[in-house]
């Protein structure tokens, strides 16, 4: 499917229902993480409406693409964007973080179809996409694996042993994106441990680095097409991401890293975003 503007008028437009949906569930939950999931809502839309080859009707396909959510704390948008593309009903959204629920706070592949890997511990993430492109360029699989990872997440030694691994393997089947927010649990990520210059960082692990806006998804699916066109190296793709996208008042406050909206912000939030989805329908009328 050709990435038109109508298509991406209706990414645009599903990505907005998915930040309506990551809002409701997270207060209904009245803990977990707001800022960096809504400012991912345009890259998971754009992956699981788009760019992954899977089937929400048969999540173990064993031709899948393979997506590995290693910043496991931005759960909450993989949640959403699964229930919207279909892998569970919608109404399951409101069991976030519920005693017993298949939706914990941090996602557990055993408990839920379509989750590749369980994620907590920051770092971990790229390491097991690295294994499991590693083990399909033996069986000779054309699966692609990617692996989503927060920016603060660069400072665990793990993320670079896993960058070697990729690189001198050469495993340009893996593709790599870095939501590049600039924020984290305790400030920012340049205050709290640096990590500039962070696309020099990968080149020198033999990865080829792009970077692009993370909310311009013409953008973000080129960068995952010249990724498919890259040989012998893996690919990083830095997006740049507003934490807090779609509600103003929040944006790049790294306070709204870890705690979810009150009712009353709830209510005052999903108002914001629902005008937002008639600005996304005017500006594509222009």
């Amino acid at each position: 499917m050709a990435l038109t503007d109508d298509v991406i008028k209706e990414l645009e437009l599903k990505a907005n229902d998915i930040r309506i949906s990551l809002i409701d569930m997270l207060e209904d939950a009245g803990s977990g993480h707001t800022a960096g999931p809504l400012g991912m809502a345009d890259i998971f839309t754009l992956f699981y409406f788009h760019i992954l080859n899977h089937d929400p009707k048969d999540p173990a396909w064993a031709e899948r693409d393979r997506l590995i959510l290693s910043n496991g704390h931005i759960t909450p948008i993989r949640y959403a964007t699964m229930a919207h593309a279909g892998y569970f009903p919608l109404e399951e959204l409101k069991t976030l973080r519920k005693f017993g629920s298949r939706l914990q706070g941090h996602p557990e592949r055993e408990r839920l179809p379509g989750l590749e890997n369980t994620s907590g511990p920051l770092g971990s993430g790229l390491s097991q996409a690295a294994g499991m492109a590693y083990g399909a360029r033996m069986d000779g699989k054309k699966f692609r694996t990617y692996c989503f990872m927060s920016d603060g997440e660069q400072q665990a030694g793990n993320v670079w042993e896993g960058a070697m691994f990729a690189g001198n393997n050469k495993l340009s089947n893996l593709t790599a994106v870095i939501d590049r927010n600039n924020i984290q649990i305790d400030g920012m990520t340049e205050n709290v441990m640096p990590v500039e210059p962070l696309a020099d960082k990968w080149r020198a692990f033999n990865w080829h680095v792009i970077e692009v806006d993370g909310h311009n998804m013409r953008a973000v699916d080129d960068a995952v097409n010249e990724a498919k066109a890259i040989f012998e190296k893996p690919t990083l793709i830095i997006a740049h991401t507003i934490p807090g996208k779609g509600i103003k008042e929040i944006e790049f406050d790294y306070t709204w890293h870890g705690k979810p909206p009150t009712k009353e912000e709830e209510t005052k939030f999903l108002k914001e975003l629902r005008t937002l989805k008639g600005k996304i329908e005017a500006s594509h009328n222009d």
